[in-house]
Protein backbone atom coordinates (compact mmCIF):
# COMPACT_ATOMS: atom_id res chain seq x y z
CA UNK A 1 0.00 0.00 0.00
CA UNK A 2 1.49 3.32 -1.05
CA UNK A 3 1.05 6.44 1.03
CA UNK A 4 0.45 9.78 -0.60
CA UNK A 5 3.28 12.20 -0.07
CA UNK A 6 2.29 15.63 1.24
CA UNK A 7 3.56 18.34 -1.07
CA UNK A 8 3.68 22.04 -0.16
CA UNK A 9 3.63 24.95 -2.65
CA UNK A 10 2.97 28.65 -2.07
CA UNK A 11 2.14 27.84 1.57
CA UNK A 12 -0.58 25.35 0.61
CA UNK A 13 -0.23 21.59 0.97
CA UNK A 14 -1.99 18.53 -0.35
CA UNK A 15 -4.88 17.38 1.82
CA UNK A 16 -5.50 20.92 3.09
CA UNK A 17 -8.96 22.52 2.96
CA UNK A 18 -8.91 25.92 1.25
CA UNK A 19 -11.39 28.61 0.22
CA UNK A 20 -11.70 29.38 -3.47
CA UNK A 21 -13.84 32.54 -3.69
CA UNK A 22 -16.08 31.51 -6.58
CA UNK A 23 -16.81 28.02 -5.22
CA UNK A 24 -16.33 28.00 -1.45
CA UNK A 25 -14.48 25.35 0.54
CA UNK A 26 -12.54 22.69 -1.33
CA UNK A 27 -9.67 20.34 -0.59
CA UNK A 28 -6.30 20.23 -2.37
CA UNK A 29 -6.01 16.63 -3.54
CA UNK A 30 -2.74 17.02 -5.47
CA UNK A 31 -0.15 19.38 -6.86
CA UNK A 32 0.69 18.32 -10.37
CA UNK A 33 2.64 19.46 -13.40
CA UNK A 34 1.02 19.61 -16.82
CA UNK A 35 2.26 20.75 -20.20
CA UNK A 36 -0.14 23.18 -21.82
CA UNK A 37 0.64 24.77 -25.17
CA UNK A 38 4.30 23.88 -24.78
CA UNK A 39 4.61 25.40 -21.30
CA UNK A 40 5.05 23.43 -18.11
CA UNK A 41 2.48 24.53 -15.59
CA UNK A 42 2.28 23.59 -11.92
CA UNK A 43 -1.32 23.22 -10.74
CA UNK A 44 -3.23 22.78 -7.50
CA UNK A 45 -5.93 20.14 -7.98
CA UNK A 46 -8.85 21.19 -5.78
CA UNK A 47 -11.87 18.98 -5.20
CA UNK A 48 -15.28 20.44 -4.32
CA UNK A 49 -17.32 17.38 -3.28
CA UNK A 50 -20.62 19.28 -2.90
CA UNK A 51 -20.43 20.61 -6.44
CA UNK A 52 -18.97 17.32 -7.70
CA UNK A 53 -16.25 19.38 -9.32
CA UNK A 54 -12.48 19.36 -9.57
CA UNK A 55 -10.64 22.57 -10.34
CA UNK A 56 -7.05 22.98 -11.49
CA UNK A 57 -5.52 26.29 -10.44
CA UNK A 58 -2.02 27.33 -11.54
CA UNK A 59 0.12 27.71 -8.40
CA UNK A 60 1.33 31.08 -9.70
CA UNK A 61 -2.27 32.39 -9.88
CA UNK A 62 -3.25 31.64 -6.27
CA UNK A 63 -3.09 35.26 -5.14
CA UNK A 64 -4.84 36.73 -8.19
CA UNK A 65 -7.79 34.29 -7.95
CA UNK A 66 -8.10 34.94 -4.22
CA UNK A 67 -7.57 31.38 -3.00
CA UNK A 68 -6.91 31.42 0.73
CA UNK A 69 -6.46 29.25 3.78
CA UNK A 70 -9.46 28.66 6.05
CA UNK A 71 -10.29 31.51 8.40
CA UNK A 72 -8.63 31.61 11.81
CA UNK A 73 -10.99 31.15 14.80
CA UNK A 74 -10.79 34.93 15.48
CA UNK A 75 -12.18 35.67 11.99
CA UNK A 76 -14.95 33.11 12.50
CA UNK A 77 -15.82 34.80 15.81
CA UNK A 78 -15.89 38.19 14.06
CA UNK A 79 -18.22 36.78 11.36
CA UNK A 80 -20.53 35.33 14.04
CA UNK A 81 -20.61 38.72 15.77
CA UNK A 82 -21.55 40.41 12.47
CA UNK A 83 -24.60 38.13 12.28
CA UNK A 84 -25.92 39.51 15.58
CA UNK A 85 -25.75 43.12 14.38
CA UNK A 86 -28.27 45.30 12.64
CA UNK A 87 -28.87 44.82 8.95
CA UNK A 88 -27.43 47.59 6.82
CA UNK A 89 -29.59 47.85 3.75
CA UNK A 90 -28.77 50.68 1.37
CA UNK A 91 -31.58 52.60 -0.24
CA UNK A 92 -30.59 51.77 -3.79
CA UNK A 93 -32.27 49.76 -6.52
CA UNK A 94 -32.38 46.01 -5.87
CA UNK A 95 -30.30 45.25 -8.98
CA UNK A 96 -27.44 47.40 -7.65
CA UNK A 97 -27.65 45.87 -4.17
CA UNK A 98 -27.80 42.38 -5.69
CA UNK A 99 -24.56 43.08 -7.58
CA UNK A 100 -22.90 44.24 -4.36
CA UNK A 101 -24.09 41.14 -2.49
CA UNK A 102 -22.85 38.89 -5.30
CA UNK A 103 -19.44 40.61 -5.22
CA UNK A 104 -19.22 40.12 -1.44
CA UNK A 105 -20.12 36.42 -1.74
CA UNK A 106 -17.55 35.85 -4.48
CA UNK A 107 -14.86 37.81 -2.63
CA UNK A 108 -14.32 34.80 -0.40
CA UNK A 109 -14.01 37.17 2.60
CA UNK A 110 -15.86 35.48 5.46
CA UNK A 111 -16.84 38.78 7.11
CA UNK A 112 -18.30 40.12 3.84
CA UNK A 113 -20.24 36.85 3.40
CA UNK A 114 -21.54 37.17 6.98
CA UNK A 115 -22.73 40.71 6.15
CA UNK A 116 -24.76 39.36 3.21
CA UNK A 117 -26.30 36.64 5.41
CA UNK A 118 -27.15 39.25 8.07
CA UNK A 119 -28.60 41.75 5.59
CA UNK A 120 -30.75 39.21 3.72
CA UNK A 121 -31.89 37.18 6.74
CA UNK A 122 -35.66 37.01 7.30
CA UNK A 123 -37.36 35.66 10.42
CA UNK A 124 -40.86 34.15 10.37
CA UNK A 125 -42.25 37.53 11.51
CA UNK A 126 -40.97 39.29 8.42
CA UNK A 127 -42.33 39.47 4.88
CA UNK A 128 -41.23 36.81 2.40
CA UNK A 129 -38.09 37.39 0.32
CA UNK A 130 -38.11 37.70 -3.43
CA UNK A 131 -36.71 34.78 -5.40
CA UNK A 132 -33.42 36.57 -6.15
CA UNK A 133 -33.00 37.67 -2.52
CA UNK A 134 -33.58 34.09 -1.38
CA UNK A 135 -31.02 32.77 -3.92
CA UNK A 136 -28.33 35.18 -2.74
CA UNK A 137 -29.13 34.50 0.91
CA UNK A 138 -28.88 30.74 0.42
CA UNK A 139 -25.62 31.05 -1.56
CA UNK A 140 -24.02 33.20 1.17
CA UNK A 141 -25.38 30.97 3.95
CA UNK A 142 -24.00 27.83 2.25
CA UNK A 143 -20.51 29.39 2.00
CA UNK A 144 -20.61 30.41 5.66
CA UNK A 145 -21.87 26.99 6.79
CA UNK A 146 -19.17 25.17 4.77
CA UNK A 147 -16.29 27.15 6.21
CA UNK A 148 -17.63 27.17 9.77
CA UNK A 149 -18.16 23.39 9.68
CA UNK A 150 -14.58 22.72 8.54
CA UNK A 151 -12.93 25.25 10.88
CA UNK A 152 -14.94 24.19 13.95
CA UNK A 153 -14.78 20.50 12.92
CA UNK A 154 -18.55 20.07 13.25
CA UNK A 155 -21.30 18.84 10.94
CA UNK A 156 -22.96 21.27 8.54
CA UNK A 157 -26.16 20.93 10.59
CA UNK A 158 -24.34 22.02 13.75
CA UNK A 159 -22.71 24.91 11.88
CA UNK A 160 -26.10 26.00 10.54
CA UNK A 161 -27.58 25.91 14.07
CA UNK A 162 -24.75 28.12 15.35
CA UNK A 163 -25.34 30.61 12.52
CA UNK A 164 -29.12 30.61 13.06
CA UNK A 165 -28.57 31.10 16.80
CA UNK A 166 -26.49 34.22 16.08
CA UNK A 167 -29.03 35.47 13.53
CA UNK A 168 -31.84 35.10 16.09
CA UNK A 169 -29.99 37.67 18.24
CA UNK A 170 -30.21 40.06 15.29
CA UNK A 171 -32.41 43.10 16.14
CA UNK A 172 -34.00 42.84 12.70
CA UNK A 173 -36.05 39.80 13.81
CA UNK A 174 -38.17 42.04 16.02
CA UNK A 175 -41.65 43.22 15.01
CA UNK A 176 -40.44 46.79 14.42
CA UNK A 177 -37.71 45.58 12.07
CA UNK A 178 -38.73 47.83 9.20
CA UNK A 179 -38.35 50.90 11.43
CA UNK A 180 -34.89 49.77 12.54
CA UNK A 181 -33.74 49.11 8.98
CA UNK A 182 -35.09 52.50 7.92
CA UNK A 183 -33.23 54.19 10.80
CA UNK A 184 -30.05 52.30 9.89
CA UNK A 185 -30.38 53.45 6.26
CA UNK A 186 -30.79 57.06 7.41
CA UNK A 187 -27.76 56.69 9.70
CA UNK A 188 -25.71 55.41 6.77
CA UNK A 189 -26.91 58.29 4.55
CA UNK A 190 -25.95 60.83 7.25
CA UNK A 191 -22.50 59.23 7.62
CA UNK A 192 -21.93 59.28 3.86
CA UNK A 193 -22.91 62.97 3.65
CA UNK A 194 -20.61 63.82 6.55
CA UNK A 195 -17.66 62.07 4.89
Amino acid sequence: MSTKKTVTKQGFKTGEAVVYPAHGVGRITAIEEQEIAGYKLELFVINFPKEKMTLRVPTAKVVSVGMRKLSEPEMIAKAMLILTGRARVKRTMWSRRAQEYEAKINSGDITAIAEVVRDLYRSELQPEQSYSERQLYEQALARLVDELAVVDDVTETEALKKIESNLSKNPRRAKGAADEVEAEVEDDDAQEEAA
